[in-house]
């Protein structure tokens, strides 16, 4: 009788063995499992091309691959019309821009941008990963930066699968791999083109002129200038080797605040800078300045040269404008978890500056502009461009209050 309880224990104790012996080896194997998927890169490349790509191709508006050849020929007689007036009316020439201008569709713009993504990634995720998974670490570690590297994946597929339905135009340029020394190219993603043209019942060959003005105006900040694009190249190496360098130091309180920062919380910051330490902040602050004088010379060019010759260029501005400003609420948020908000403040920032330096030193202060690093615009001199005309054109300010005065016009 004492015996025979005991069996069956002896037999549920030796299956716990065996069950224990069997859930610690899945759980080793499949540690390595994920240290490996891990020790791979922060990102699954391949797989965000592909998520992209799918989304893209389902998306409202897609053409045959026919058709998307079919438009070069439109957008090379855009580009005839917009080199010879740009060339005149900024006094430099731009070779070979009409020849690397092409149409693609949402797909193709992905791809692109995957690469140059990758390409981006690559110079920083030895160090992070080094950072999250050094040598020894446990299977529960891998497990968690193998399950980030499988959200993260799907996230920036989404994410260009949403960005990629609003571009219109690129010019595509790597700052920082093998080709920095190849020119940029000219792309028109012309599926939104089309899309967008309709939508705002316009004529679409003068929209694809108009589009083709900005883009072929970021060529020449660019071409023009070539010490730009290895200056921009120099702060995206600092700024990522900043990043890299920090990434441990990324505090719980940061991480607890982003979901508020995202929802535009009270504290004004936007949610990608909620995640930098204050120098890396500073980085950012000063590149978006440039950034944004950038995206504003290429829009007083488009209002500049556009209304020579582009027809009907004031409705499709007006148009074009009074639709950026009605987006949904689900598409702010959207724009603000991409980051694309910050994009669009650089429209607005940069517009104001270009307006106040060239109505107070006229086409000489913009020309100073691209002189060199030293002239473009520091931190907090895109909201204040009488500080600019005083740093670079020697020049005392307007008046006391013109600061104010560009706050309260935006």
């Amino acid at each position: 009788m004492t015996g025979a309880p005991r069996r069956p224990a002896g037999r549920l104790f030796g299956v716990g063995v065996a069950i224990g012996v069997a859930a610690v080896g899945v759980a080793v194997a499949a540690g390595r499992r994920a240290e490996r998927s891990a020790r791979m890169g922060l990102v699954d490349w391949p797989t965000v091309g592909s998520i992209a790509e799918d989304r893209l191709r389902r998306a409202r508006g897609a053409l045959p691959a026919a058709d998307i050849a079919a438009s070069d020929a439109a957008y090379a007689a855009a580009m005839r019309r917009v080199a010879p007036a740009l060339e005149a009316h900024l006094g430099v020439a731009l070779p070979g821009v009409v020849e690397r201008a092409a149409a693609i569709d949402r797909a193709g713009w992905a791809r692109a941008n995957v690469r140059v993504l990758a390409r981006l990634f690559a110079r920083v995720e030895g160090d992070i990963i080094a950072q999250i998974l050094p040598p020894g670490v446990g299977g529960t570690r891998a497990t968690l930066a193998a399950a980030n590297r499988w959200a993260t994946t799907r996230q920036l597929g989404l994410m260009l699968g949403f960005m990629g339905q609003r571009v219109l135009g690129q010019y595509d340029i790597a700052l920082l791999a093998a080709e920095d020394e190849e020119p940029g190219r000219l792309l028109f993603v012309e599926e939104n083109v089309r899309l967008t043209a309709k939508s705002l019942e316009v004529d679409l060959d003068a929209f694809r002129a108009w589009i083709a003005l900005h883009e072929a105006t970021h060529a020449f900040e660019f071409e023009a200038h070539p010490w730009l694009r290895r200056y921009l190249a120099e702060r995206l190496e600092a700024q990522l080797a900043a990043f890299s360098r920090d990434v441990r130091g990324m505090s719980r309180d940061v991480m607890r605040g982003l979901a508020g920062s995202i929802r535009g919380g009270r504290s004004g910051r936007h949610w990608i800078e909620a995640l930098l330490t204050e120098e890396q902040r500073l980085m950012l602050r000063e590149t978006q300045a440039i950034m944004s004088l950038l995206e504003g010379f290429s829009d007083h060019v488009m209002d500049e040269v556009g209304r020579e010759i582009v027809p009907g260029h004031a409705e499709i501005s007006e148009k074009f404008h009074r639709r950026r400003e009605r987006r949904s609420g689900l598409e702010r948020a959207l724009m603000r978890i991409t980051g694309l908000d910050m994009k669009m403040e650089q429209y607005r920032r940069g517009e104001l500056f270009v307006a106040a330096i060239l109505e107070r030193g006229g086409p000489d202060a913009i020309r100073r502009v691209w002189e060199g690093p030293e002239t473009l615009p520091l931190d907090g001199e895109i909201e204040d461009p009488d500080a600019w005309i005083a740093r670079v054109m020697g020049e005392p300010r307007s008046a006391p209050d013109s600061a104010a005065r560009a706050g309260a016009a935006r």
